[in-house]
């Protein structure tokens, strides 16, 4: 109990905790706004958005994410001068590293984003679609209308899959300084090495406590939106 006392009066575990589920939750939307386009335009009559969707999920999700965050900081920021945050602020740097850290986690899960949902735009079924066209209604208005309502609820497993491993992902983000969990460990295996299973401990319960909820959300509501064919 001395352990735990000492680790959380040390150190900020709350505070890197607290940072984690931002990250977690900042970059699902992003990932989620950009990979609904990419799958929009990888299922686009026009050719150069389909070769653009594929190109995009190929590059992205053959590319470590860590090239992709230290690319991010490093080169975006600090070489091209590109900053997420006010220079004038007393907390520019650890900002702007933390809003690129988001941007990196949106970018590269948008790829298995996408993916997800044109697995759930290829369960439903053609006929519904030529059905629109048929009563006039144009591409985008088939996909707003008639296909992604049932390609969401088809893409609910996957896209719960995809949020857990971003969750896990946020941890990539200790390797340019932001004081998520993982930066956190860090420090304290560091400077507290007689703790060191407990520390472990600790840092495994919290992504316990961050995925697991996540998993039995996405298991009913999948079960809950099944569509009966």
């Amino acid at each position: 109990m001395t352990g735990f006392v000492e680790l959380f009066t040390r150190y900020d575990v709350l505070g890197a905790f607290w940072l984690t589920i931002q990250l977690s939750l900042l970059g699902a939307l992003g990932a989620l706004v950009i990979g609904l386009v990419i799958a929009i335009c990888r299922v686009s009559p026009v050719a150069v958005l389909q070769k653009f969707g594929t190109a995009y999920v190929t590059v992205f999700r053959n590319t470590p994410l860590t090239l992709i965050v230290a690319f991010c900081l490093l080169g975006l920021s600090f070489t091209l001068g590109i900053t997420l945050s006010d220079p004038n602020s007393p907390t520019s740097i650890t900002d702007n590293g933390v809003r690129w850290a988001i941007v990196a986690l949106a970018f590269y899960h948008a790829s298995f984003v996408a993916e997800a949902i044109r697995s759930g735009i290829n369960t439903v079924p053609q006929g519904q679609a030529e059905a629109a066209r048929s009563i006039g209604l144009g591409f985008a208005s088939t996909l707003r209308y008639v296909v992604l309502p049932q390609a969401m609820r088809g893409a609910v497993a996957p896209l719960g899959n995809t949020l857990i491993a971003l969750t896990k992902n946020t941890t990539v983000a200790a390797t340019i300084g932001v004081a998520e969990l993982a930066f956190q460990m860090k420090n304290m295996i560091e400077f507290s090495p007689q703790y060191l299973y407990l520390i472990f401990f600790v840092m495994a319960s919290a992504f316990v406590i961050l995925t697991l909820p996540i998993g039995l959300l996405f298991t009913w509501l999948s079960n809950r939106l099944a569509v009966q064919r």
